[in-house]
């Protein structure tokens, strides 16, 4: 479950000669606000299925401020729970100074998991691919993953796969060659599945049905012949292909 909160802050600003008692400087309440934040409860701080705040960006003058989070938890139990937290600090600090703290949150996309209903015909399919190319399935949970949440949100079930890169969101990112070639082969894997019992997706195919050469280059930027596959079915009929 992923969020984006933005707390703004209004500010009182005067001379600093006259400012005894009537200058409110909205980068100090945007500090106080961001310390009264669970300190344990930041990226650095967490892992695996854990939640976390993630203060993204900052700026602010003595006028106004504002902070920018994203809000992560495989729970949404947990999730409400942190946007309540953000709103409760925000209450706390408005009944000390006065109306001037403001939170928005607006939600990003949700754990894919209840939206799968138990189908795991997807991880599966990924899971022979990965073993067929010699690569040992491994599933690890990720506090990220937006594309694939949302696809399986809108009835289209699309767990992530690795793609070969590293230290993502980083100076230091990086995408590995070889890794990525071998995605490629993974995924082509995929695609000439077997079809599993029952139908999957059906198809209205007159005649033959063909693999495209073209889609595939435009997917993979190169491909190998023996993946492309031709099979036959009847034209006035829907067809189960996996």
């Amino acid at each position: 479950n992923a969020a984006q909160a933005v707390v703004t802050f209004d500010g009182t600003s005067i001379h600093p000669g006259d400012a005894k008692d009537r200058m409110v400087n909205a980068s100090l309440l945007a500090m106080e606000y961001a310390s009264s934040l669970p300190k344990k409860q930041t990226p650095s701080h967490t892992q695996g299925r854990q939640g976390f705040y993630h203060l993204v960006g900052m700026e602010g003058i003595c006028e106004d401020a504002k902070l920018t989070y994203i809000l992560r938890n495989h729970s949404k139990q947990s999730f409400i729970a942190q946007k309540q937290k953000m709103e409760a600090i925000a209450d706390k600090m408005n009944e000390k100074y006065g109306n001037r703290v403001h939170v928005s949150i607006r939600d990003q996309y949700e754990n894919m998991r209840q939206y799968m209903h138990g189908d795991m015909r997807s991880v599966n399919k990924a899971k022979y691919a990965l073993r067929q190319c010699d690569v040992t399935p491994v599933s690890t949970p990720i506090r990220g993953g937006t594309d694939g949440a949302m696809l399986t949100a809108r009835g289209l079930i699309c767990p992530n796969l690795g793609t070969g890169s590293f230290n993502h969101h980083g100076r230091f990112e990086f995408a590995s060659i070889q890794k990525m070639e071998k995605m490629v082969e993974i995924v082509l894997k995929i695609v000439v599945f077997p079809a599993p019992v029952g139908p999957t997706i059906a198809v209205v195919c007159p005649g033959l049905i063909y693999i495209e050469k073209s889609l595939m280059i435009i997917l993979f930027g190169s491909y190998p012949k023996h993946t492309f596959s031709k099979v036959t079915c009847p034209c006035t009929s829907f067809n189960t292909t996996g």
